[in-house]
């Protein structure tokens, strides 16, 4: 399993190389926290940004239930991934203080147990959203 490092994803995303199936959603997202700013509810910044990438024309599921898959039977345990964009992008948002360990754990098993290469674990509770964003690729 390869993950690219933090300081390889802002490398990437803020260089020249910029990822076509994460730059549009981390757009959509920077513009949701220009209008908004840090202090709001998950739950709002997750209506704001499927309705920010709905007018962008991107296509994305909300709330999408996860089973978990436990010698071979898929148990349905109350998952939801918060968004999944373009078919191949998982999105786990958070309006927290500050990211601890367990939420990039949360956001590759999301990306794990539905199959997606592909993860952007936001943080709306950043005075500079740029700072809350991590990127990773399995």
């Amino acid at each position: 399993m390869k993950l690219l490092t933090t300081e390889s994803q802002r490398h990437r995303e803020n260089g020249n190389e910029k990822d076509p199936r994460t730059a549009s959603i981390i757009g959509a997202a920077i513009e949701e926290h220009r209008q908004l700013g840090p202090g709001l509810l998950e739950s709002a910044y997750e209506q704001c940004l499927c309705h920010e990438l709905h007018l962008r024309g991107l296509p994305f599921e909300c709330q999408v239930d996860l089973p978990v898959s436990y010698k071979g039977v898929k148990l349905d345990c109350g998952y939801k991934i918060d968004l999944i964009v373009s078919h191949e992008v998982v999105v786990e948002l958070k309006s927290v203080e500050r990211m601890l360990p367990v939420h990039e754990a949360q956001l590759l098993t999301y990306m794990k147990l539905s199959g997606k290469k592909v993860g952007l674990l936001i943080n709306f509770n950043s005075s500079l959203l740029t700072q809350g964003i991590i990127r990773r690729v399995l």
